[in-house]
């Protein structure tokens, strides 16, 4: 029987498409220091498949948003599926950190495409703070899969290897995909006129960044995922290499972290309904910047106790859950006629941002911490800095 709209099986659906793209890098983030070691790869190195998965997001989202537009959600959506479950398994079998950052990358163009329909389809299902609720409960479902995926991560490791996260990796791909095969509905009402066209793209990328509330929730969902990603792309380093936890104890500390996001998502789902989208981003950010900044400070001052980033990470991941669902849905409310596009060039912006962070970190990381707190700061920061100073232009 086809899912319909509110409902919760219609929200978990989604959740679960959005939820590949976390997925896909949490479980292997325990894995990282062995996938070096076996690969014979640096830290930069290895960092790389992380930067390159979300590069290859924010290459994916530039065509599946569009596309979908035109010729509807669900074909697009399906052949995103079939494109992950292919660079999955190509992932399991790399036998060089080049050709798993290859892999990683196609995986990434799969991956993108359900997390970027996903969004579309709340925006076709649903409007305004009802899209930013849907948003926040969907975080809130997707806040189980990096609270777990790590410590999965983490027991695969121990038993198998690393090459056995992709493996079911691949497997959880396959049941999301039956499932959307079997029940999930088309849900865009009317499709957009005109040929699919390179052109069309840009011309329709175009439109959105002329609006600018637009521009300013794109950044906001920017800033804020970067910090984010700067945590994940760099904690594993940190938390196993110079706070010396065990794979297992690195992945509990990444659950608690997401404790936080998950709180965040909840408690946004309560505040867009009494004091609308930006009554839940001003928190947001205020959590983003006390994180960021708590956490800089406790690694200046040389503390050697784990929880010096922990706890800080936690904060802010608390206003990521508050900050990111609410911005996504602000961004997109003004565009029903296209609301794949808004959500491709929303991901494509908020991706490649994260991945320029990564890259820059993962370069500056060595046997320091200070990297990781600084970059989770400078994000948390610049949000609330630009949620404050852009009070009159998100009211035009």
């Amino acid at each position: 029987m086809p899912l319909r709209p509110d409902t919760l099986g219609m929200t978990v659906m989604l959740a679960l498409l959005a939820a590949l793209g976390p997925l896909s890098t949490d479980m292997y983030l325990p894995s990282l220091p062995a996938i070096a070691r076996e690969l014979g790869a640096s830290t930069a190195e290895t960092q790389l498949t992380l930067s390159a998965f979300l590069f290859g997001f924010a290459v994916g989202q530039l065509v599946y948003g569009p596309v979908s537009d035109k010729v509807g959600r669900r074909p697009v959506l399906l052949a995103g599926l079939a494109i992950f479950l292919a660079a999955s398994a190509a992932c399991a079998a790399a036998t060089s950190i080049e050709l798993l950052t290859g892999a990683r990358f196609v995986q990434a163009l799969g991956a993108a495409g359900p997390i970027v329909l996903a969004r579309a389809m709340v925006r076709d299902l649903y409007d305004g703070p009802r899209a930013g609720r849907e948003l926040s409960r969907m975080g809130a479902i997707m806040g189980l899969v990096p609270a777990f995926a790590p410590i999965i991560g983490g027991v695969l490791q121990g038993l198998f290897g690393w090459r056995a996260t992709f493996v079911v990796t691949a497997l959880c791909g396959i049941g999301i995909g039956a499932a959307a095969l079997v029940a999930l509905p088309e849900t865009m009402p009317a499709r957009s006129p005109g040929p699919v066209s390179f052109g069309a793209m840009l011309r329709s990328f175009g439109a959105l960044l002329r609006h600018p509330t637009y521009r300013i929730y794109v950044a906001l969902a920017g800033l804020s995922y970067g910090g984010l990603f700067a945590f994940i792309s760099g904690s594993s380093f940190v938390l196993q290499g110079i706070y010396g936890l065990s794979e297992l104890a690195f992945a509990l500390s990444f659950a608690f972290c997401v404790i936080g996001y998950i709180s965040g998502t909840l408690v946004a789902q309560r505040l867009v309904g009494t004091r609308g989208l930006d009554g839940a981003i001003a928190l947001g950010v205020i959590c983003l910047a006390a994180g960021g900044l708590a956490m800089l400070g406790l690694v200046l001052l040389g503390l050697s106790w784990p929880v010096a980033v922990i706890l800080p990470m936690t904060v802010y991941t608390a206003g990521v859950g508050l900050t990111l669902p609410p911005s996504q849905a602000s961004a997109m409310t003004p565009f029903p006629e296209r609301a794949g596009a808004a959500s491709s060039l929303l991901g494509i912006m908020q991706m490649g941002f994260a991945a320029l962070v990564g890259i820059a970190l993962g370069h500056g990381l060595g046997a320091r911490a200070w990297p990781l707190a600084l970059a989770v700061a400078a994000s948390g920061t610049s949000a609330f800095v630009l949620f404050v100073l852009t009070r009159a232009a998100r009211r035009i």
